[in-house]
């Protein structure tokens, strides 16, 4: 896959991604909900596990600017007829309106595809952006399990 919003490029991911994305999980305040920290070597596992799989999970997210990967969108089927929508970003890019720029995208992606009628954002209950941005892209709280609750946006 490949989708340009107005300051990303979506795309698949790459080994050679792996420095860029290591500043990432390497990050605690960027893992606090998420996972812990990644060590280099759990940070090319999860490249080639979730991003170079046949089907991919998460694709690189690459700022237009300078052509670095500053994180991964969750981007993947969940259910019978939707796809689940995420992000994680390095913390240089936070509150640059990345997160709510790359859902639109996607949503109007997903909207396109056959056999698909909605998108789903999950995030710990505490990940109180990440429920605001959900909020602010139109989905609508739908239940929580465990510590995670789950957003959705129904297409018309």
């Amino acid at each position: 896959m490949e989708l340009t919003t107005d300051r990303c490029l979506i795309r698949n991911m790459k080994v050679t991604d792996i420095d860029d994305l290591y500043q990432v999980y390497s990050d605690e305040s960027v893992m606090m909900y998420i996972e812990p920290v990644f060590d280099m070597q759990r940070t090319k596992d999860f490249i080639q596990v979730t991003g170079l799989c046949e089907t991919p999970l998460v694709y690189a997210i690459v700022w237009n600017i300078t052509g670095r990967v500053i994180g991964h969108v969750i981007f993947h089927s969940y259910e019978k007829n939707d796809y689940e929508i995420g992000w994680i970003l390095n913390k240089d890019y936070w509150g640059k309106g990345i997160a709510g720029e790359i859902t639109d995208s996607l949503v109007e992606y997903t909207k396109s595809l056959k056999g698909f009628h909605s998108c789903v954002i999950e995030c710990d209950a505490e990940q109180i952006v990440s429920k605001k941005i959900a909020i602010e892209n139109g989905f609508v709280y739908e239940r929580k399990e465990g510590n995670l609750e789950r957003y959705r946006l129904v297409f018309d």
